[in-house]
């Protein structure tokens, strides 16, 4: 028998989208970011856990979703990945964590999305949302674009280190 799956439900400009639960490590408000000059739209930035530089993906830039007018970044939220290198996707708004039978996810045709990012097609009562694979957000050029502007960063950090 197939299990329920759990999902975050939120909103990447006016755009519903469904995250599997265990790809979250947590949901964190949004920290104050640096961003160096010269990286991609979709990088907002980084902030400092505890010592480590971890990059913010703007998810509706990297989908080139427009920005909603009005919204202020202060009330936007941060989904921190379980990844071994730490990562954080920037998303207007963490609604609801919800339960699914396997029945209201269905998957969407290869090739639907670039890099297969949407994954499914997420049924919520009346609401069908994208479901998102977390692993397939960026392209194996635009990941190791990231882990050289991370190395980066992570230096800046360790020059201002005790």
């Amino acid at each position: 028998m197939a299990r329920a799956a759990a999902f975050l439900t939120v909103d990447v400009a006016g755009t519903a989208c469904a995250v599997p639960r265990e790809a979250v490590r947590e949901i964190l408000p949004l920290p104050r970011l640096w961003r160096p000059p010269g990286v991609p739209a979709a990088l907002a930035g980084f902030f400092n856990l505890g010592g480590a530089a971890v990059p913010v993906i703007d998810l509706a830039a990297l989908f080139g979703l427009p920005a909603e007018a009005g919204r202020p970044m202060v009330y936007r939220h941060l989904l921190m990945l379980g990844a071994e290198a730490p990562l954080a996707l920037l998303v207007d708004r963490v609604s609801d964590l919800v339960t699914v039978a396997p029945d209201a996810v269905n998957p969407v045709a290869p090739g639907t999305a670039l890099n297969g990012c949407v994954a499914a097609e997420v049924r919520v009562g009346e609401r069908l949302l994208h479901g998102l694979d977390i692993r397939r957000i960026l392209l194996a050029e635009e990941r190791e674009r990231l882990d050289a502007q991370t190395r980066a960063a992570q230096a800046r950090l360790a020059e201002w280190a005790a």
